[in-house]
């Protein structure tokens, strides 16, 4: 992916799914946290449409044993980074998508409320893609450049603004990720 463009609050070069799982924000000029995320589902199987139908609240929980614990479950996130670098977008950015849960970050409770989340499709045995650190780096510098509340220094990890209740983003190379957000 040569280059990443936002536009109307949405990635051009996205597969874009509206999720039902989103609500206005009450400021959207308040953004100003980057929260990364890893998943995968089931765990560590990668490629399939479960975190789509996940966020789209159309997953069938009997498809596999561990999906029982996501039944009623109503979570998104505005952005999916697939291992090959492709995007989903399931909330435009000036909207608050649910991924953050029971969070606060600098004293400020609900994170969910000024904060975009970008889950990396991945687990805690495998190191991401060069192509996802690629793309995710073109994606925090276009999300800097367009909202002006961004800064690089914060952009965190699910880890940072949930500690002891979340453990990722997963063997997440920040050094990785910092480097290829400077190229981008």
């Amino acid at each position: 992916m040569t280059s990443i463009k936002i536009s109307e609050h949405r990635i051009v070069q996205a597969a874009y799914h509206q999720s039902p799982h989103q609500s206005t924000l009450l400021n959207s000029d308040a953004m100003s946290l980057i929260v990364i995320h890893s998943m995968s589902l089931p765990y560590g199987e990668y490629g399939n449409d479960y975190i789509r139908q996940l966020f789209l609240g159309t997953l069938d929980c009997s498809a596999h044993p561990s999906f029982k614990l996501l039944q009623g479950l109503e979570v998104s996130a505005h952005l999916v980074i697939r291992r090959d670098g492709s995007i989903m977008q399931f909330v435009p950015f000036d909207r608050k998508a649910c991924h953050a849960g029971k969070s606060s970050y600098q004293g400020r409770e609900k994170c969910n409320d000024f904060s975009i989340g970008i889950e990396m499709e991945g687990s805690k045995e495998d190191d991401y893609e060069e192509e996802q650190y690629e793309v995710l780096g073109k994606v925090c510098q276009e999300l800097l450049a367009t909202y002006k509340g961004l800064d690089f220094s914060r952009i965190v990890g699910h880890s940072d603004i949930a500690p002891g209740r979340k453990t990722d983003p997963w063997r997440f190379n920040w050094e990785k990720f910092y480097e290829t957000f400077k190229k981008a």
